[in-house]
């Protein structure tokens, strides 16, 4: 006979999360650590500092560190700071993010080295660094942020497409390589979703104008979803902590989406 049991406990668990200082990441450390895992906040942006406090002053456990994903120095660095201030890592999310909206052709090389730098090479550095430690523990669960956008493609984004498919691919990949060492490999797929990035994207695809507010903007992006709303970062949040817990024990490769129906 099944018995209930608390598998979305993270209790005495340690979680990183890349782009930690706001939106997705941020709602993701305040979930998980509501749930019991000590947060590691890693962020360019010095906001992490705050919130991390944040988190603290509820009596949970976060320490932020601040981190260019981008750089191998900065990521081993970081990956060091954890282990000495915890000991160990069970949650990897690696949900670091840019985009620039253009097409190949209007995109600059410098636009595309950065959205694929932070995006992709973000995501292979703190794995690299992390992998490790999850295989000398005995297990681990990795969350890469890739999105709907790298399952099906969209307009006037071509590098951040070409990063999203690329990290849903990479996802499966260190799924095959990784799963016989106990460690789970999962991408989590947002739609639109109410963060700064999107945004700013509605600035630099002139969707936000003189005749269009912002949150006129966020109003419409929901509409096309059969949900017919767009997401909050809680939503994908929840997602993560599903991915990162027990409760999906048996859950690897997959690339779970989280749109609202968007691609449905």
């Amino acid at each position: 006979m099944i018995q209930k049991q608390d598998l979305l406990s993270l209790e005495g668990k340690v979680a990183i999360i890349t782009g930690g200082a706001s939106g997705i990441g941020l709602a993701t450390a305040q979930l998980l650590s509501a749930h019991g895992a000590k947060i590691a906040l890693l962020d360019v942006n010095r906001q992490g500092m705050e919130e991390a406090a944040k988190i603290c002053k509820e009596g949970r456990d976060a320490s932020f560190f601040r981190c260019d994903v981008t750089s191998s120095k900065d990521v081993q660095k970081a990956v060091d700071a954890v282990m000495e201030k915890w000991g160990q890592i069970d949650v990897l999310f690696n949900n670091a993010g840019v985009t620039v909206r253009k097409t190949v052709v209007d995109l600059t090389e410098k636009e595309w080295d950065f959205v694929l730098d932070v995006g992709l090479k973000g995501t292979f550095l703190l794995s690299k660094y992390v992998i490790p430690i999850m295989i000398a523990q005995g297990s681990g669960s990795i969350i890469n942020t890739g999105s709907g956008w790298g399952l099906k493609g969209g307009d006037l984004a071509a590098a951040y497409c070409a990063v999203k498919g690329g990290i849903v691919n990479l996802t499966r990949a260190m799924a095959i390589d990784h799963g016989p060492q106990n460690i789970r490999v999962n991408s989590v797929n947002p739609g639109d979703t109410d963060t700064t990035m999107l945004r700013d994207e509605g600035v630099q695809t002139g969707a936000v104008n003189d005749g269009t507010s912002e949150e006129k903007y966020l109003e419409e992006c929901g509409t096309d979803r059969p949900l017919k709303r767009i997401g909050m970062p809680v939503d994908i949040a929840q997602a993560v902590l599903y991915l990162a817990s027990d409760l999906s024990g048996w859950v690897t490769g997959t690339a779970l989406v989280v749109d609202g129906g968007g691609i449905a």
